[in-house]
């Protein structure tokens, strides 16, 4: 397969092609989504809940999130890599914004960035642009500022729908290539794909967005401590996994394993 670049995910919006993309945080992940032929990956600052434990994704560092981009980037050669801009990576000034998203291409090796954000990043999104990185923009519910927004909540209702289409407006208008539209009613999420000449992707944002992404680890039934509604489980691998290692536990407690083709001679 052939890695989709900016322009191609343009085109497909153009034709009325949807962009699929899920996130992966490792190597053997990131191998079984570029085996599937989707067409992006995101290495998002999830990684602190889905991976990591934590209960929120403020606390993540860039370090941290170079380390996972790599192997991601070699688990998934040629397929599309999003890293994701931490909390406080890219909001001090438009010098360490540019410094933070050149540091993804040049140690991390993906393909283009994502912050979150509307017009209060838009200079920030112009000034990495015209540094010479493709950004991807995030509105509606945005995790790093969850406390600010009330918690994990639906965001555009009402007389607040005006402000998340400015800031969709906003950020096009500053070069974003794409913009994710988080956990906002579909019908806005319908008038700002109508709205844009760029893709929107969804995660919580209806059927008439450009493309959708979702959570490796929530579609696949890996992360139990919660299950936002907008998440739909293909797979619910966790009692699989644990069956499969009690059952390990109960045959190398009897004897059962190793048998003899599992030693050598």
């Amino acid at each position: 397969m052939a890695k989709i670049t900016t322009q191609k995910t343009q085109e497909m919006k153009e034709k009325g092609e949807k962009i699929t993309m899920v996130t992966a945080y490792d190597y053997p992940t990131a191998y079984l989504v570029e085996k599937a032929c989707l067409d992006m990956i995101l290495v998002g600052d999830s990684l602190m809940m889905a991976v990591l434990g934590d209960n929120s994704t403020v606390a993540c560092t860039m370090d941290q999130m170079i380390h996972h981009i790599k192997p991601v980037v070699l688990g998934a050669p040629n397929t599309h890599i999003v890293g994701d801009m931490p909390f406080g990576s890219y909001n001090v000034s438009k010098e360490q914004a540019i410094t933070n998203a050149s540091r993804m291409l040049k140690e991390g090796r993906c393909d283009s960035i994502k912050l979150e954000g509307g017009r209060e990043v838009a200079e920030t999104v112009k000034a990495i642009v015209d540094a010479g990185v493709p950004v991807m923009g995030h509105i509606g519910l945005t995790p790093q500022t969850v406390s600010k927004l009330g918690g994990f909540k639906i965001q555009g209702k009402g007389d607040a729908a005006g402000d998340v289409l400015k800031d969709a407006l906003a950020l096009e208008a500053a070069g974003a290539y794409s913009i994710v539209l988080e956990c906002i009613p579909e019908s806005l999420g319908k008038l700002i794909t109508e709205k844009l000449s760029i893709p929107t992707i969804g995660i919580g944002g209806g059927r008439y967005t450009d493309g959708q992404v979702l959570v490796f680890h929530d579609m696949m039934g890996l992360f139990e401590r919660f299950t936002p509604k907008f998440v739909k489980q293909y797979i619910n691998l966790s009692p699989e996994i644990v069956t499969a290692l009690e059952t390990y536990k109960e045959e190398v407690k009897s004897g059962a394993f190793p048998e003899e083709k599992h030693t050598f001679k």
